[in-house]
């Protein structure tokens, strides 16, 4: 069985930065797409950003465009989000996920291992 586990998460300041992080056991994700999506409280969860294999292609949620990036290293089986240039409606948890396809999708249902979640939060 797949396990994920994000960390990194917190307290940041407007304008801040964070890094989150996503490691991976049970299996090697090397061949899954893997993806970001966050909910925040009295929302649904939303898509964030995904990522192909090998990494050779990554999209974003427009909301994120810019100033989020994902990243991943399949030889520690771990994925990364960077976020740069947070606003305070950025707030959420924040969950990873990967799927047994290879091929990109944006919808969460479509995506069958999930983290637990990290907390991100962004005020002054």
């Amino acid at each position: 069985q797949v396990q994920l586990v994000e960390s990194g998460g917190g307290l940041v300041q407007p304008g801040g930065s964070l890094t989150l992080s996503c490691a991976a056991s049970g299996r090697t994700l090397s061949n899954s797409a893997m993806g970001w999506f966050r909910q925040a409280p009295g929302q649904e969860r939303e898509f964030v950003g995904v990522i192909s294999t090998l990494g050779v292609m990554a999209y974003y949620a427009d909301s994120v465009k810019g100033r989020y990036n994902i990243s991943r290293d399949d030889a520690n089986n771990t994925l990364y989000l960077r976020m740069n240039s947070l606003k305070p409606e950025d707030t959420a948890v924040y969950y990873c996920a990967a799927r047994v396809s290879a091929v990109v999708v944006v919808t969460p249902s479509m995506y069958e291992y999930w983290g637990q979640g990290t907390q991100v939060a962004v005020s002054s």
